[in-house]
């Protein structure tokens, strides 16, 4: 049973928790990060692995049952193994929640074994290119080589099914959509495109570049049959299986099919922060509650009151709309 705490204004029930492990990344991609000048979080607000883990009991203990980790780069974070140990082996309601990582794959070849033998079950790869001199450009990193290298070694270690992460965008990448999507194809890999959402470091967002779902999808049924799956869910993706399966297509159409209504996603920062929404301007202090002696009576009433700001929607095309404060990396995907 769903603690009621996890149920908001609208009757969303929370059941999904992404904590971020660290604000750093060995990438520096051109929509999250600058090249240079990053003001990396103060090593004392950043949770220790107990206070990690103790803000993870009492959510599962609420009912939450499906745990993301996220960064910057997770995979970064010296104790990771110990992390996804000790979270794995938490049990609530529904049982150990199911562990997952959104990672740039390149610590990988050194980590899948240990990370899947310390519980975590899947791994999602942010990867936007195929083309060295692309991804060199994108991510201001040479590091192509190394990020397939990690995505065969997850496959390797067993952390399927493997989802392949893409931001779509327009005249840097939006011709590979079917390249894309037939390397994960080849390799039975879930392919998720992204529309570019408002959360880049300069603020320079504009709805009028982005790549759109249906633009993507266009290109798509230029070279497969696609046929829709029924109700998503929660999920954020919504998925065609290619020329009927068992190969599937996800569009993560964020901006212009958002899916807030179903949302059941809440976000813990590496520096200790609630956020009810990924676009969110406020925050719940969770780490003050954690250092000044509080209860898990009040982190649960924390967590619960959290969830109370989080609004119908995320407003992007609300002329008001303001983009957070902090960048993604800072934010955790």
């Amino acid at each position: 049973m769903t603690h009621p705490g996890l149920t908001d204004r609208f009757g969303r029930v929370h059941r999904d928790l992404r904590i971020s492990l660290t604000d750093r990344c060995s990438l520096r991609c051109t929509y999250c990060m600058p090249a240079e000048g990053v003001q990396w979080l103060q090593r004392d607000t950043m949770l220790t692995t107990d206070e990690i883990v103790r803000v993870a009991r009492v959510a599962v203990d609420m009912g939450i049952n499906e745990i993301r980790l996220t960064g910057g780069e997770p995979l970064l974070r010296a104790d990771v193994v110990d992390v996804v140990d000790r979270l794995s082996n938490l049990r609530g309601p529904a049982g150990h929640p199911e562990l997952s990582v959104t990672t740039n794959a390149l610590r990988l070849p050194a980590l899948a074994d240990k990370l899947h033998d310390a519980g975590l079950k899947r791994v999602n790869v942010s990867l936007d290119t195929l083309r060295r001199d692309r991804f060199i450009e994108l991510t201001r990193r040479d590091k192509l080589t190394e990020t397939l290298a990690g995505i065969a070694a997850a496959e390797a270690a067993g952390l399927t099914p493997i989802k392949i992460n893409a931001v779509a965008m327009r005249g840097v990448n939006d011709d590979e959509v079917v390249d894309l999507t037939q390397f994960c194809v080849d390799r039975s890999y879930q392919m998720r495109f992204i529309e570019q959402m408002p959360l880049d470091p300069g603020h320079t967002w504009d709805r009028k570049e982005m790549v759109t779902g249906e633009e993507i999808l266009a290109q798509l049924t230029q070279r497969w049959t696609l046929t829709e799956r029924g109700d998503r869910g929660a999920a954020p993706a919504q998925v065609w299986d290619i020329d009927g399966g068992p190969s599937s297509v996800g569009v993560i159409a964020s901006v212009t099919a958002p899916f807030c209504g179903t949302c059941d996603r809440v976000r813990l920062t590496a520096d200790g922060q609630l956020r009810a929404c990924l676009f969110a301007r406020q925050e719940s202090d969770i780490r003050g509650l954690l250092r000044d002696g509080s209860d898990d009576e009040a982190l649960a009433d924390a967590i619960a009151a959290c969830l109370q700001l989080k609004r119908p929607g995320h407003d992007i095309d609300n002329p008001d709309f303001l983009q957070p404060d902090r960048p993604m990396s800072a934010i955790g995907g």
